[in-house]
């Protein structure tokens, strides 16, 4: 599959690059895309929650009244759970959520991520380009040069490239990474995938 290749200033390079199709146009296994997906969701859960149990509430030392003759149920703590201010009956408690993801099943997730994208033609290669200083301002220029200002777009960047990371951070929608660390999750989280020249190739030795 060939795909033109553009300038920072929106126009056509005049070239095109032919994509892997062992990469971008293999047969998508929308069932590792969700297990991918799940997994990275539940990478970034804390899961610090937690609530206090009857046993660590503080107070509710001494018995509220007497056991018999009041004509009310007994009651030996007013930290019970069916009190106000007792404790809470099978409370959330801190606990790992990470979930593992074999290595076939990553690249397979990521593989059909960008043959999803190639597919749908949602795929815009750009010619390699950096700033001297971060400049937002130009940053949001290139995406009014591309067409794709306002929508939710994510950079592939050839390595890190600390000056074009600090003037799209600011811009809302706009995710930067790099190819080599895209997950599936933010490969498919995206309405356009703005790839560097360079990062195409360094994509590819990735998922190779």
């Amino acid at each position: 599959m060939k795909v033109d290749i553009y300038k920072i200033d929106g126009s056509k390079s005049g070239s095109q690059l032919d994509l892997n199709d062992d990469i971008f146009g293999v047969e998508p296994n929308d069932h590792v895309v969700y297990l991918a997906v799940k997994a990275h969701l539940a990478n970034k859960r804390q899961g610090t929650h937690k609530a206090k149990e009857r046993n660590e509430v503080r107070g509710g030392g001494r018995k509220p009244w007497r056991q018999k003759g009041r004509g009310t149920a007994r009651a030996g703590t007013s930290r019970s759970p069916i009190w106000v201010g007792g404790g809470r009956i099978f409370g959330p408690k801190p606990r790992d959520y990470s979930q593992k993801l074999n290595k076939k099943v990553s690249v397979l997730a990521r593989k059909s991520a960008l043959s999803y994208k190639a597919k749908a033609e949602q795929i815009v290669i750009v010619e390699d380009f950096n700033f001297d200083e971060p400049k937002t301002k130009d940053f949001a220029k290139i995406l009014d040069a591309l067409k794709i200002s306002g929508k939710r777009a994510l950079l592939l960047t050839n390595g890190t490239l600390l000056n074009v990371y600090k003037s799209g951070r600011n811009i809302p929608k706009v995710n930067i990474v790099e190819a080599n660390k895209a997950s599936t999750y933010d490969l498919v989280n995206n309405q356009v995938l703005l790839l560097q020249q360079s990062a195409v190739e360094q994509l590819v030795n990735t998922l190779n």
